[in-house]
């Protein structure tokens, strides 16, 4: 093999290597991203969580009534009601793999 396509094989490994190391773990985003409105155990009795009067992602009823793609879009696109931003979007923060691994997250707080 030429030295050149060793060059461009290792180049192109150590580059998906580093892609895959730095995707953060559901976990570590949930406490970099969420945590300290939703609260560590998803109850969203932090201080802003009751203000936003946040639901509690632990109650089943909660988790049945809240869909996969809006939670996707929520962590997208951020929230907002009457005009007012609630929750920041996070699209830049974190990728679509990302997103839905957080989305998975959130489904084992149910009781």
């Amino acid at each position: 093999m030429k030295t050149t396509t060793k060059l461009a094989l290792t180049t192109l490994m150590l580059t998906l290597v580093t892609g895959v190391a730095l995707a953060a773990p559901a976990a570590e985003n949930w406490d970099n991203l969420c945590a300290s409105c939703h609260g560590a155990d998803g109850k969203g009795q932090t201080k802003s969580g009751k203000k936003l009067k946040l639901r509690d992602y632990t109650e089943a009823k909660v988790q049945t009534e809240l869909k996969d793609d809006a939670m996707t879009k929520a962590i997208t696109s951020g929230v907002k009601i009457d005009g007012k931003e609630k929750m920041k979007a996070f699209k830049e923060e974190i990728s679509g793999g990302e997103i839905q691994e957080l989305v998975a997250y959130v489904r084992k707080f149910k009781a």
